[in-house]
This record gives structure tokens, sequence and C-alpha cells, in this order.
């Protein structure tokens, strides 16, 4: 397991830090986080009830929120052990192979994420380039199959990632700059080569959140196409209403996921904090805010939370 006295291959634990700066404050800012925790698991749940329960929407576009709301608490459950664990009990450790394994699930849920935001724009350029043919196109084991081959992808890319990092020699300084163990953290500590695995993970951000955000520009662009061509205003207006919760769900994710990433590689000089503060962002605006953009937004899911919330009053 020790090489020498300065290396070893494997380390038995990762030091986390939480908040770099802040650890005198970490009992307050668990406060913020709790309530973030509370409406994500919520909010989300609420959605995939209603969903779940309601028979009219059983559609394309609702199974696909189902996915993208079930995404989103699995990378919160992900992180909610060792963020919680910081700022409630100063628990910094974590073992090595919990940390691959935490890695692995915020990483893998992420690309499903990506992966279905990517299908509700295609789902949403079928509705509006095709209506009277949506429901022969988008059918329901087309959608289950989708759903399946999504899960799988997002597996099967981040797999062999793991196995890369295990086989790297790690130094003694094994501390983690996050409350969780992301892969572009975790590629600052080993003493090998490390060319393999960039090469890799390079792959996936290209082959899943590139191509991802280049097809929902592309389905976007196609949308705006088919809109101008309807002739009525009030027909564009519709058309263009039934994208705005999607419009607003991409933009969450992928803003703060593009500038975390920019940071990670080019921004060797910025502050732990700011660090931090990004990766915090990219892990907890979307799944705080989609649920209540689609609950404002989208009509047949408020009406379902109305009638839900009657029925837990009778």
């Amino acid at each position: 397991k020790n090489s020498n006295s300065s290396m070893r291959f494997l380390p038995t634990t990762f030091i986390l830090l939480g908040i770099p700066g802040l650890e005198a404050e970490h009992i307050w800012i668990s406060i913020p986080f709790c309530l973030m925790y509370i409406i994500i698991f919520l909010g989300n749940g609420t959605i995939l009830h209603v969903i779940r329960t309601d028979t009219a929407l059983h559609q394309p576009m609702y199974v696909f929120l189902a996915l993208l709301a079930l995404a989103e608490v699995g990378v919160s459950a992900s992180t909610l052990p060792t963020v919680l664990g910081i700022f409630l009990f100063g628990t910094t450790e974590i073992g090595f192979d919990a940390c691959l394994l935490q890695m692995f699930s915020i990483h893998s849920f992420s690309i499903m994420e990506s992966a279905v935001l990517l299908a509700m724009s295609v789902d949403r350029f079928v509705a509006i380039y095709s209506p009277l043919h949506y429901t022969a196109i988008l059918t329901m084991p087309r959608i289950i199959g989708t759903g399946v081959m999504i899960g799988l992808k997002s597996i099967m890319l981040m797999a062999p990632l793991t196995l890369l990092l295990r086989r790297l020699p790690f130094y003694d300084h094994d501390v983690l700059s996050h409350s969780y163990c992301l892969h572009p953290n975790l590629l600052h500590l080993p003493c090998g080569d490390i060319s393999i695995n960039n090469i890799y993970g390079l792959f996936i951000v290209t082959s899943t959140f590139g191509l991802d955000s280049l097809l929902i520009v592309i389905s976007y662009g196609l949308i705006l196409h088919t809109v101008l061509s309807i002739t009525t205003g009030e027909g564009r207006r519709k058309a263009l209403n039934t994208c705005g919760s999607h419009i607003c769900a991409v933009l969450t994710y992928y803003v703060p996921m593009i500038g975390l990433s920019m940071m990670h590689r080019f921004g060797h000089h910025v502050s732990p904090l700011l660090q931090a503060m990004m990766a915090n962002a990219y892990l907890f605006f979307p799944p705080v805010v989609n649920p209540i953009v689609y609950s404002i937004k989208t009509k047949e899911i408020r009406r379902g939370i109305v009638r839900m919330l009657s029925e837990m009053r009778a």
C-alpha cells in the first residue's frame, strides 16, 4: 500500500474542506444547505408524485420532466452525506472507495440530467413542428427506451473513469477543496501520469455535455424557424410558451457548469472560496430552481399540485 514515506498508492481517506476560509461558520452555513435540500427533495418529489398519480400527465413531456426530477434528486442525494456531515457534525474525512462512489454518482446523474434536457428539447421540437403526429412519433415505449438508454450511457461512460483513478498513485496530501468528490478536483492529487484520465475526461465532456448542448441549440434553432412560419401572433406565443420552462432549465444547468469547468481548467489562481461557490452553484442551483419554475409556469403541474394539496386537506 505504501511505496515509501512520501507516497501511497491508495489513500485510506480524503479530507474534505467544506467552504475554505469559513470553517468557523460551518454550523451557520448548514442552515441554507438544509433549506436547499428540503426544497430539492420536497419540490422534485412533489413533481414525481403528481406525474405518477395523474394519468393525464402520462405524456412524453411529463415523463421527461419526471426523469429530470429523478436525476436532480440523484445528484443531491449523492452530495448529502458529506455536505451535511461537514457542516453539521464536522466530519471531514471520506474513505477512498466512498469518495470514488460519490464521484461516480454525482457525474453519472449530471450526465443523465444533460441527456434528459436534450430529450426534452427534441420533444418540444416534435410538438411544435408536427403536433398532429406528436403521439405517434413519441410513443411511450420509445420514451421508456430513451430513458433506459440515458441511464445506461451515464453508467457506462463513468465506470472507466473510476477504474482509471484507482490505478494512479497518490501523494500523502489528500485534501479536496469541496464538500464532495468531483473528478477535476481528484485529478490534482495523483503523482503519476494522468494524461489518459485527462483525455478520457475530455472525451466524456465533449461527447455528453458538449454534444448535448450543441444539439439543444440546433433544436431551438429549428423550433424558432418553425415558430416564425406560424402566421398568427397568438399561435407563435402559444408555441414559444411551451418552451419557456425548458429554456430556464437549460440555462440554470449549463451556465454554472460551463463556469465551473472553465475555472477548473484555466483558473489556477482563482481563490478556493470562489471555486467552492461555483461548484455549489453547479450542483444545487438547478435542483432548487427547476421544481419552482415548472410548478409556476406549467399549468398542468400546478393543477396537479393544487389537487394533491386539496386531497391532503380532505
